[in-house]
């Protein structure tokens, strides 16, 4: 049974949920809680694997089909492996990208429908749901310019056409008015520490925590 808080975030590239995070990771640690920092596709040797099949390569290396079995395999083991036991013993996770990313990327973005997606995630994820999704909205022209600017080798979506991250941005925010229990979107065009206390401001309003 979950006892921990479970915490996602989302957006499209150059959203700054990195930063994000180390930020709230931060201020929760100097709080007293328990925080498990992870990220998806990855957080265990297996999904990590997997991760180096999805984030590199050209652009069309996977189908939408195929990149959403590819991701449910990576998210069911670490759901059983890191972020399950981590919930159980009482940890807040904190975790870059989550089902949502897959609705977004494969199911509506992808092609690869929502009829798909939402029946892997009731087989794989279950009742193990966040209890609270930061959704980092910016317009996909400056959030590729900010990725450009921080590129490695993981480039693989950022290469897909305009029309791609254009049609990302309409599917997160539709994300967020599907679930808006809870899904929380943030202007993502604010300075990092902005951004910061908004997500904070969020975490205090939705969980109570402080």
């Amino acid at each position: 049974m979950k006892t921990g808080h479970f915490i996602t975030l989302e957006g499209g590239e150059g959203a700054g949920k990195t930063t994000l995070l180390a930020s709230l990771k931060g201020r929760l640690e100097a709080s007293g809680h328990e925080v498990v920092l992870t990220r998806e596709p990855g957080g265990t040797p297996g999904a990590e694997a997997i991760r180096a099949l999805l984030v590199t390569g050209s652009a069309d290396r996977w189908t939408a089909l195929s990149e959403l079995c590819l991701f449910f395999a990576a998210r069911e083991d670490h759901l059983e492996r890191l972020i399950r036991p981590a919930l159980k013993r009482g940890a807040i996770v904190l975790c870059d990208r989550f089902s949502d990313s897959t609705r977004a990327y494969q199911g509506q973005a992808g092609g690869a429908g929502r009829a798909a997606v939402e029946a892997l995630d009731a087989l794989i994820v279950g009742h193990t749901q966040p209890d609270l999704t930061l959704i980092l909205d910016i317009d996909p022209a400056i959030g590729l310019q900010r990725a450009a600017a921080r590129r490695g080798t993981e480039d693989r979506f950022e290469g897909k056409a305009f029309a791609f991250h254009t049609a990302l941005r309409a599917a997160y925010l539709e994300i967020a008015e599907t679930f808006q229990h809870r899904c929380g979107v943030l202007d993502a065009s604010v300075t990092p520490d902005a951004l910061a206390e908004a997500a904070w401001g969020l975490l205090g309003s939705r969980l109570n925590l402080s």
